[in-house]
């Protein structure tokens, strides 16, 4: 199934002549006296002029532009490399301060001086997500929506009205379009080998991002501007990113052995790995995954061409088609819109790993936040890293040659396969809709439980507000209306002191597997509807919760006044009613959501009709959430707003639109032991 002679390079002819022979073949040397004025400032202009454009218009012409900065960029590599460390901070760090990681810049140096395995491609690929970070920060100087892609960033009128056009076109060159050396883009994606990047093309851009910081410096004194840092991003949920045992260093000796036996790494990619393994050792977490995450989407390209049977696949593609990248490896279908291999062949547990850790929009979506520069390196999480390389370990191994039985058999190998073998989704939305649903029933099941009030002040709620009773009536007729589809054991009620149970059956239905992988865009809209009406019936309950709590302190200190005094009575009537439904609509959307697949049955009306249910829920509960604010505390409204809403969610449960009544199979939770009341 694999490569049976594997490439020397994944280059193509094209791009392999652009990186890594077009710059050496003009031979010159320049004094660095022609680019740094006796000022210290880098001399744009003298730059600017080796850049090649069309005889006929402006446009670029990216192979003489190459060749013609070649000897240029060897020249000032020569003029870093001859710099000491205290040299080359003093001339050029406070240049570098716009990019808000100065200090990362000056470690970068070292790889002038030591261009050694996989330090000019690391280095590299932190400089451009850097830079490509301090660029969109400038941008917004006078921009307003920051481009997302750095090719769109380096296009833009702002930066061109900052730096000038010939700047952007110097930038471009190296990194900012497909036709020039695409540096960052062939470096994230994997495509590059360690020995294929001249070093001295990273030194030309620590020069130029120096320059960038000169021209900046100026522009912010003419104009009186400040450069603003956007806030970095931060991963959050821990816990839940770290999936694997630690690793330790027997398993780390295994990998670098299964390393080199891995039917998915190429032997150019070595260093790479052998890299990113040393880095975790050494506690360099955000290094090990910059420099992964290009070797795992190399190495899921080698078995993507493989299983696909489209070998050309593997190299770099030209500026008139598309790379083959993580987006197209992972999909459902190949651009001719037949089946992807891919995923059968990894299994969704793989899929759904790679999903959560890169696309899910409420992942760590890793590589897009390190590629664009949002993560303060420093700070990387080893929960990550060790996920990341864990899962890395076990494709090698299960995609390694067949004489590694004494490596596969071992011990701590299996314990991480095992974990890989049993992953689930973590930030699928319908994943997030199940966690949001159970913390809401917490919440509900923690409302205060007022003391018995005096004989007096029940007569004085008697007369306070309107009868609870026909929602609770009609509360429990819904509650009738969904019984046929629950266990024959399991029994819904209309008694608001069972919200415990209510949360029993909550995460019994939680608990069962939806299937995530390539959801229609039907299941996804509804979803998104889902949740939403899951946070605001989450938002009313920490109202309620609010209220109560300061309203019943003031009740028992008598610092209420006489209205303030009955509309405490009013809340706590509606109380009576608000926990029940509450817990009614939960059951509901959570019985949706088990058969969320069904509504792939429903023609394009049916699916309009039940749309605008779930909008008719949403649409009351957030209302209920405004009148349970604490500045509207309208709860006798709250009631006539409740007993509407029933009225007409049990009319369309009635006429059997739901998505559980289209369920094939009914009983949809197993038997309990016992009878279960639920309110």
């Amino acid at each position: 199934m694999f490569l049976a002679d594997p490439p020397s390079t994944c280059l193509s002819s094209t791009v392999h002549y652009m990186v890594c022979e077009a710059g050496f073949e003009m031979k010159a040397s320049y004094a660095v006296s022609s680019v740094i004025c006796s000022t210290g400032e880098i001399d744009w202009g003298f730059i600017a002029k080796q850049v090649q454009y069309g005889e006929q218009d402006s446009t670029l012409d990216y192979i003489k532009s190459v060749r013609s900065l070649g000897p240029l960029c060897e020249s000032i590599h020569l003029h870093l490399k001859s710099l000491t460390v205290e040299q080359f901070e003093n001339q050029f760090v406070m240049w570098l301060q716009w990019t808000n990681c100065s200090e990362i810049f000056l470690e970068m140096f070292d790889t002038v001086r030591s261009p050694c395995d996989a330090a000019v491609a690391l280095s590299l690929m932190k400089l451009t997500s850097c830079l490509e970070r301090a660029l969109g920060d400038v941008f917004l100087l006078i921009g307003k929506d920051c481009p997302f892609l750095l090719r769109d960033l380096l296009a833009s009128q702002e930066l061109v009205s900052i730096f000038g056009q010939p700047v952007m076109d110097i930038l471009k060159v190296f990194i900012g379009s497909p036709d020039g050396l695409n540096l960052r883009n062939i470096l994230w994606h994997g495509f590059v080998s360690a020995e294929e990047i001249p070093v001295k093309y990273f030194s030309m851009l620590l020069f130029l991002t120096a320059g960038l910081g000169q021209l900046l410096n100026n522009y912010c004194l003419q104009t009186q501007s400040t450069l603003v840092h956007r806030p970095y991003v931060s991963f959050t949920n821990l816990k839940e990113l770290h999936i694997f045992p630690d690793l330790n260093h027997k398993l780390l000796s295994l990998a670098g052995e299964l390393v080199t036996k891995s039917n998915i790494v190429l032997k150019t990619m070595l260093p790479f790995w052998t890299a990113a393994i040393t880095s975790f050792q050494q506690g360099r977490y955000a290094d090990c995954v910059i420099l992964l995450l290009p070797q795992l989407e190399g190495g899921l390209r080698v078995l993507f061409t493989a299983v696909n049977k489209c070998p050309s696949r593997l190299m770099t593609a030209e500026s008139s088609s598309l790379y083959t990248t993580f987006d197209e490896i992972l999909a459902k279908q190949l651009n001719n819109e037949e089946m992807n291999q891919l995923p059968i062949v990894l299994g969704e547990s793989a899929m759904e790993f790679f999903w959560d850790f890169l696309n899910h929009q409420e992942g760590p979506r890793v590589r897009d936040h390190l590629s664009h520069g949002e993560i303060i390196l420093s700070h990387f999480p080893r929960e990550i890293a060790n996920s990341m390389l864990s899962f890395s370990i076990t494709l090698l191994c299960r995609f390694s040659q067949d004489d590694l039985a004494a490596i596969k058999d071992h011990e701590f190998l299996k314990l991480l396969m095992t974990c890989a073998n049993n992953y689930c989704t973590k930030f699928h939305p319908i994943t997030q809709l199940k966690k949001q649903i159970l913390n809401c029933i917490k919440s509900i099941t923690s409302w205060p439980d007022f003391p018995v009030v005096s004989e007096e002040q029940d007569k004085e709620m008697t007369g306070s507000g309107k009868d609870t009773a026909p929602c609770i009536l009609l509360i429990s007729d819904i509650s009738s209306q969904l019984q046929p589809y629950l266990s024959v054991n399991v029994t819904l009620l209309g008694d608001p002191v069972n919200n415990l149970l209510t949360e029993k059956l909550l995460t019994e239905l939680c608990s069962k597997h939806i299937h995530t992988l390539f959801c229609p865009r039907s299941v996804l809209e509804i979803i998104v509807v889902l949740r939403q009406i899951s946070t605001q019936c989450h938002h009313v309950s920490c109202q309620v919760i609010s209220v109560c709590e300061t309203r019943y302190k003031q009740w028992i200190n008598k610092s209420l006044r006489s209205r303030q005094r009955l509309n405490f009575l009013r809340m706590r009537r509606s109380i009576k009613f608000l926990s029940p439904v509450l817990q009614l609509v939960l059951i509901l959307i959570t019985l949706e959501l088990v058969n969320i697949h069904t509504i792939c049955k429903k023609t394009t009306f049916e699916y309009q009709q039940y749309l605008k249910f779930l909008k008719l829920i949403l649409q009351y509960i957030e209302n209920l959430a405004t009148y349970t604010s604490p500045e509207k505390n309208k709860w006798d409204e709250t009631m006539v707003l409740t007993h509407k809403s029933l009225i007409k969610i049990k009319t369309f449960v009635g006429r059997e639109l739901m998505l559980v009544q289209l369920a094939e199979t009914k009983n949809i939770i197993s038997p309990h032991q016992n009878s279960v009341g639920l309110t």
